[in-house]
């Protein structure tokens, strides 16, 4: 165990982040060398008497940033950082750190540059929730007559909102649902477990796409799935691969791929059904964000052209509406629904009824879809200026991939530094950025390092201002004819 003070200063800041700061301070210093193993989640927050999602935030920041990576079914790591100056020699056998000295984890520990900018890529335009509407219908599901909103509801969701949302996502998204097929859920991450009990743990292989979305990887990591990794080829998932895998269940997000951007045009679909039709397998479809397309009409769902039963639907509302919602769905196919109302009949619903009222309610008043096409209309516009700024202001070192399509696009930088480095080149001028290496499962050796951009939960002078910035952080570090060797 690390020699860590489990005094934490109340009232100053987050927990997480005096977690955060002081491993930042370690790894900084050389104290923590590269390598080094940190203590499982479980055992840190025993021993600093904290809960596990403080010392969850303060690991995912940092994994964030660059500090540190995870190991799958191994832990936490130090990453490999080449520093300037003296590496520190570990004492003793093997790969163990020298013991650190007494920090206690307080407002005086050496900080970073207060970030201005930050280009997180789940972010989301909170100045323009309809906070009027939404106070009215929650005043509205609490009124006296309505108290059966504070009690356990139906355990695959209200049936309001599962009426609203087969009806919305028929018109939007192509989707053939009935409500009986619709699953609600506090996140994709819950409705991801769920499934994964539904199909059972033992022995069971789950195929993603490579590099992918690490959220989802975690849970079925946990739950002791073989996570087979797929390479994408130009339009998605590569099918042969999959094939050859032997995964009769795979997970993809075909309308805006996580973090390349890829659409997967309507051939590939087909050849993915084909495939999951002859195979007898299941498509997890995650449509994460598939309101926000710019150019063009949203391609329909995966599902939509599923003649067979072959493919989980998945959406959120964590883009559209705000991520602290907490709320996702899923749309099983028939077969499926007996074995999840057989299997899971008494797993409780997950997420708040009063939201569920609430949203039904919202969307019943069609404030729903007025609210998706003004926010379609406002991150139109700031991926545009997004786009600009990049071409303006790094357009000879980088290559943009996914744009048109979410809240973010992803980008390819020519430059020799890690993808670490360059994080913190950008941290230490108060711009923070994200790398997308933790989404690989076997990173690429030669790569250009890459990052996704997101642009919603910033003002239009905040995008224009930080990437001017970034600008001069990365302008050292950057070589036009990188191109060429990569």
């Amino acid at each position: 165990m690390l020699d860590i003070s489990p005094r934490f200063v109340e009232g100053s800041e987050p927990l997480y982040l005096q977690l955060y700061r002081y491993f930042c301070t370690e790894i900084q210093g050389r104290r923590l060398i590269s390598g080094t193993r940190l203590p499982s989640v479980r055992a840190l927050s025993g021993f600093l008497q904290v809960s596990k999602t403080t010392v969850e935030s303060a690991y995912h920041q940092l994994m964030a940033e660059g500090y540190i990576e995870s190991r799958e079914r191994s832990g936490f790591y130090v990453v490999d950082v080449d520093w300037d100056g003296p590496v520190p020699v570990p004492t003793g056998k093997g790969q163990q750190p020298a013991k650190t000295a007494y920090v206690q984890i307080t407002p005086s520990t050496p900080s970073a540059v207060p970030i201005q900018y930050d280009f997180h890529q789940a972010r989301v335009d909170a100045e323009h929730f309809p906070f009027d509407r939404w106070r009215k219908y929650t005043n509205q599901c609490m009124q006296e007559e309505n108290k059966h909103v504070l009690y356990y509801g139906d355990r695959q969701g209200e049936p309001q909102l599962r009426e609203e949302l087969a009806r919305y996502l028929g018109r939007a998204r192509g989707v053939q649902a009935t409500p009986e097929q619709i699953v609600i859920g506090a996140g994709t991450q819950v409705i991801i477990s769920l499934l994964g009990f539904l199909f059972g743990t033992r022995g069971q292989a789950v195929a993603m796409e490579e590099p992918g979305y690490h959220g989802v990887r975690t849970v079925f990591s946990h739950l002791g799935y073989d996570v087979r990794p797929i390479r994408l080829t130009e339009d998605g998932i590569d099918v042969e691969a999959l094939s050859e895998s032997g995964a009769r269940l795979v997970y993809i997000t075909p309308s805006h791929q996580d973090p390349s951007g890829i659409v997967m045009p309507y051939a590939k679909r087909l050849k993915l059904l084909h495939w999951a039709n002859q195979t007898g397998s299941y498509i997890i479809e995650d449509d994460y964000d598939g309101e926000f397309r710019y150019h063009g009409k949203p391609i329909p769902s995966l599902q939509g052209l599923d003649t067979q039963g072959r493919v989980i639907y998945l959406g959120t509302f964590s883009k559209a509406l705000l991520p602290s919602i907490r709320m996702s769905y899923m749309v099983l196919p028939q077969a499926l629904l007996a074995v999840f109302q057989e299997k899971l009949a008494d797993f409780d619903q997950s997420a708040s009824r009063i939201h569920q009222e609430t949203l039904a309610l919202f969307m019943k008043n069609g404030d729903w879809e007025r609210h998706i096409r003004k926010m379609r209309t406002l991150y139109r516009k700031k991926h545009g200026v997004l786009l600009q700024c990049l071409q303006e202001q790094l357009g000879a070192y980088i290559r943009i991939k996914g744009q048109d399509a979410g809240l973010s696009v992803t980008v390819e930088v020519k430059s020799e530094s890690t993808p670490q480095q360059l994080t913190q080149f950008a941290a230490a001028s108060g711009v923070r950025v994200y790398p997308t290496a933790h989404k690989w499962i076997h990173p690429q050796e030669n790569g250009l390092p890459a990052f996704q951009f997101g642009f919603g939960g910033q003002t239009i002078k905040e995008i224009e201002d930080g990437i001017r910035l970034l600008k001069r952080a990365w302008e050292p570090y950057l070589h036009k004819d990188m191109g060429q060797v990569f």
